[in-house]
């Protein structure tokens, strides 16, 4: 199986303006109905590591408590989550948009998010890199729509080009979140987008890209899978979470991958 995707330097510089890019229907909808099914086993069993919406939110209540917001360190749980982040399709879009070789991440994102219904919260506006740890900002991330993802199940939404804007520390709260009350920040939100996405849609995003997500206010769960990557020359900070997991090369030319 491979990538429908088509790029070229319009779509470079797309995402060197805008700081994300979109693919529409670029993975078959039978691969991520395979991914979905071993996710919603996982989820179904709780299979750990989770992340519970307690946990992100702060608030300890049984409804949140028992809401799982994502699986985490999925690339060691299935060949199936392996080999999309390994699918060597993508990799030379990835090393233009990265200026090198690309390496993927498992130290961070590297899951399976989830938004359920009737107990997900916002995910607030926030760059990626607000918990990363790296020498340079070499880092995008690759989100792939395992279903439907609209405004009502809590799609991503991105500010456009705000990637490249330096904000002033009042900017952002005492969690590094994007302030939504401070006057500054206002027309920045009002120039957000956001698009629905269909399954097999795929979305590439700079890691200092200002993103969020609603709530999700529909009666079923909405599932999607996003892994990260850097530049191979973008070194991790010694004694930080981003240096404690493991790296693995994507060339450009890769052996096929075995099951394990």
């Amino acid at each position: 199986m491979s990538l429908r995707i088509e790029w070229g330097d319009e779509e470079l510089q797309k995402f060197h303006e805008q700081g994300f890019l979109l693919f529409r229907q670029a993975v078959e909808p039978e691969r991520c109905d395979a991914i979905r099914g071993i996710a919603h086993v996982h989820l179904k069993y709780r299979i750990p590591p989770l992340e519970m919406e307690s946990e992100y939110i702060g608030i300890d209540k049984k409804k949140y408590r028992e809401t799982v917001r994502r699986l985490r360190q999925v690339y060691d749980r299935d060949i199936l989550f392996r080999e999309w982040m390994r699918e060597p399709a993508i990799r030379p879009l990835l090393a233009e948009l990265l200026e090198e070789m690309p390496v993927l991440v498992t130290a961070h994102h590297n899951s399976i998010m989830t938004k359920m219904p009737h107990s997900s919260t916002p995910t607030h506006w926030h760059r990626d890199e607000r918990y990363w740890h790296y020498r340079d900002d070499r880092l995008l991330s690759v989100w792939l729509a395992l279903g439907r993802e609209t405004q009502q199940n809590g799609v991503l939404e991105f500010i456009p080009g705000s990637h490249r804007q330096e904000f002033s520390p009042e900017s952002f709260d005492e969690r590094d979140f994007f302030r939504d009350d401070y006057a500054p920040n206002r027309p920045w939100i009002e120039g957000r987008v956001r698009f629905t996405l269909e399954k097999g849609d795929l979305v590439l995003f700079h890691c200092r890209l200002l993103h969020r997500a609603g709530a999700n206010r529909s009666e079923a769960p909405k599932i999607s899978f996003v892994y990260t990557v850097k530049a191979v020359g973008n070194e991790p900070i010694p004694g930080t979470r981003s240096a404690l997991f493991p790296e693995y090369p994507l060339p450009l030319e890769t052996p096929e991958i075995k099951s394990e």
